[in-house]
């Protein structure tokens, strides 16, 4: 493939009104396989990294996202460059690039398909049926256990907090996590304990429902968590922006107390 082609597969994806170069830099890096830059658009791909095309096109389609959510960016900022972000690779980012991913291929651009290794296959099956399922079933007992213990230790006045923290030993994040899953139905376990968090996490049984479908039907997790979201699209561009600045504000006085609080000490110093 040559940049065009590159470029001519990314719009085959997914079409951009912005314009962006394709760049095969021709170059080994041991820090990146590839970068995007949003202020010049341009998509920077050491190929000397890649052994294989199919190494190349999914280290392009990740640069390309990037583009895209800058596009998207400009578009709720009115045609300006939007800030940059410390965080580039958010969950609505990994989102996105999967979805691309899938597209990719259903026009058969990429493939992921493990059998191509009939080892790997067969250790994938293993990490499924000895770890991922055994876990979520040991999780959702765990947590009906725990939903158990806090009951009993309201009854027996022992402060459930102190329990975990000195009798159990356990992380309250975790106990909260593992509580909320021994909630679910018994064949949600199936589904290992990351993925029951995220089932647990839904609010009402139709999103919970459709969590579980998504995750059976094959979609990673973070593409779960944005769907369950309804992210940007969903939401209204000016109240989204009218929230951040609110979000903005209260930040910038809050430091501005901070400040003077510790110019004044200083001066007393």
């Amino acid at each position: 493939m040559d940049n065009e082609s590159i470029k001519n597969m990314l719009l085959d994806i997914q079409p951009s009104k912005l314009e962006f170069t394709v760049t095969m830099t021709g170059k080994e890096s041991s820090r990146v396989n590839g970068l995007y830059k949003p202020e010049t658009r341009e998509i920077l791909l050491h190929n000397k990294n890649f052994k294989t095309e199919n190494e190349l096109v999914y280290t392009a389609i990740h640069e390309y996202t990037h583009h895209l959510i800058n596009e998207e960016q400009i578009e709720l900022s009115g045609g300006k460059n939007p800030p940059i972000k410390s965080k580039s690779h958010t969950n609505y980012f990994w989102a996105k690039f999967h979805a691309l991913l899938d597209i990719a291929e259903e026009k058969s651009y990429y493939k992921l398909d493990v059998s191509l290794s009939p080892e790997l296959e067969q250790l994938t099956k293993e990490i499924r049926e000895k770890y991922i399922e055994p876990n979520g079933h040991i999780m959702h007992e765990l947590g009906r256990s725990l939903v158990k213990a806090h009951a009993l230790c309201d009854q027996a006045n022992i402060r459930y907090e102190d329990y975990l923290d000195r009798i159990l030993q356990i992380p309250r994040t975790t106990a909260k996590s593992a509580s909320k899953v021994g909630l679910l139905p018994d064949e949600d376990s199936s589904l290992g304990f990351d993925n029951m968090k995220i089932v647990a996490g839904c609010k009402k049984p139709d999103e919970k429902a459709k969590a579980v479908e998504a995750i059976k039907s094959g979609k990673s997790p973070d593409s779960v968590i944005a769907m369950m979201k309804k992210k940007a699209k969903e939401t209204d561009p000016k109240k989204k922006l009218e929230k951040e600045r609110d979000r903005l504000t209260k930040t910038i006085n809050e430091l501005t107390h901070r400040l003077e609080f510790v110019e004044e000490s200083l001066a007393n110093l």
